[in-house]
């Protein structure tokens, strides 16, 4: 496996392409380790620019009903944070793409913060964000992020004040994860001018790359966000519901999934001209 490829590296790699960065949300261990492991190797040969992977935890606050149903599939088929790490260790030997991690902070708490990170560190993951934990609690994990080189991941969504997001500016590394929608995760039909509006104002209070989640789920929302200042997009509940539909049939669900991410990957291609406001 070559060198791992830093967050920063990789948006630079997209952008010199002028491209925007496909990043696609899997929870580790859904529906079963190794079927979830052939999943994440088909995000990466469908051109995934960096993956984004979540322990399942049984009380998701930020998660809608699709991911409230991959985290159960996933606990019930007997995934646990320490196999969760041995999970990614076979993705790092697949892919040196970056890859990060959003979890939820009472299994960091559970396992204890120094040694979940250190498992982070030795699993080869990039970054990790921590859902449920607001910036002004953070404390020490930044110090813990520094100390085993990972990034430490924040979210700003479109309550958060001009005040605080400088604030989250200057604590977060890697990238800044745009909040695309009020509410839960989960597949939207439509993308609300609120969320363009909100990428143009993270970026003024930020240089780094901003990647949008939060209901993606067509590539037109993708060209959108992209337009309007993002430098990626990360896809979720869209490719959970695959997923959830396809579990009698790993070979269509596979394909399926192959196939809409190629759709997702080329979205990033074809930017929108028009002006978004």
């Amino acid at each position: 496996m070559c060198q791992i490829e830093s967050y920063q590296e990789m948006f630079e790699r997209v952008k010199e392409k002028g491209e925007g960065a496909f990043i696609p949300f899997i929870v580790v261990g859904d529906p079963d380790f190794e079927t979830s492991l052939e999943i994440v190797k088909t995000y990466a040969d469908s051109g995934a620019d960096a993956l984004e992977l979540g322990f399942p935890f049984s009380d998701p606050l930020a998660d809608g009903p699709t991911v409230q149903a991959a985290d159960k599939r996933s606990l019930s088929s007997g995934m646990t944070t320490k196999r969760g790490f041995e999970f990614i260790k076979c993705i790092r030997e697949y892919t040196n793409i970056p890859l990060g991690l959003l979890v939820y902070y009472n299994l960091i708490y559970k396992m204890g913060e120094d040694e979940f990170y250190k498992a982070a560190m030795e699993c080869g993951l990039n970054g990790i964000l921590v859902a449920d934990l607001p910036p002004e609690e953070v404390g020490i994990l930044l110090d813990t992020a520094d100390k085993y080189g990972l990034d430490q991941i924040f979210m700003a969504a479109q309550t958060t004040t001009n005040e605080r997001l400088e604030k989250i500016a200057e604590m977060c590394t890697g990238f800044l994860y745009v909040v695309a929608v009020m509410g839960v995760t989960g597949a939207r039909s439509e993308l609300a001018d609120a969320t363009v509006e909100l990428v143009s104002r993270v970026r003024c209070h930020s240089d780094l790359p901003l990647a949008v989640g939060f209901g993606i789920s067509h590539p037109e929302h993708i060209q959108n966000v992209l337009s309007a200042g993002s430098d990626g997009a990360i896809v979720a509940s869209a490719l959970l519901n695959i997923i959830e539909e396809n579990l009698e049939n790993k070979e269509v669900m596979l394909q399926k999934v192959g196939s809409f991410c190629r759709q997702l990957k080329e979205a990033t291609r074809h930017k929108k001209i028009e002006e978004l406001v």
